[in-house]
């Protein structure tokens, strides 16, 4: 059974989804079960990448790690994403080549939810209110 907002990952060609609706059946990819993803929240040892939360006058600043991410083509964040709980999603989707960050601009509502993805070390989270 898939859980919605659960990602999963298929461990032979990468392809990546994100659950819309629930279901009872499981995903495959390549021929076998999918991963499921789940998300991290704290660090070990030197990798940075637990989401960094900022109000700021134009919304919300996310910055990957207390120290950046690095953002080179074999090791990068691939996407930074702000959920509600009424269901309001923002999600940004990154480069190697830029900033390990995403400003969204939206008004601050109660608690929310930031999620991002490295392409080496997976899902991580931060959740709470500012």
């Amino acid at each position: 059974m898939t859980n919605k907002k659960e990602i999963y990952k298929c461990s032979i060609c990468g392809n990546i989804v994100e659950v819309l609706h629930e279901g009872k059946g499981e995903l495959v990819c390549c021929g076998q079960k999918m991963q499921l993803m789940k998300e991290k929240t704290a660090d070990a040892g030197m990798e940075k990448h637990v989401p960094v939360v900022e109000k700021t006058e134009s919304g919300i600043l996310v910055k990957i790690g207390s120290v950046p991410h690095p953002m080179e083509e074999s090791h990068y964040i691939e996407w930074i994403e702000l959920q509600y709980p009424d269901g309001t999603n923002y999600r940004k989707e990154l480069t190697p080549n830029d900033k390990p960050e995403a400003m969204f601009h939206t008004v601050l509502k109660t608690e929310f939810t930031v999620r991002s993805y490295c392409n080496l070390h997976g899902l991580w989270e931060w959740k709470g209110k500012l």
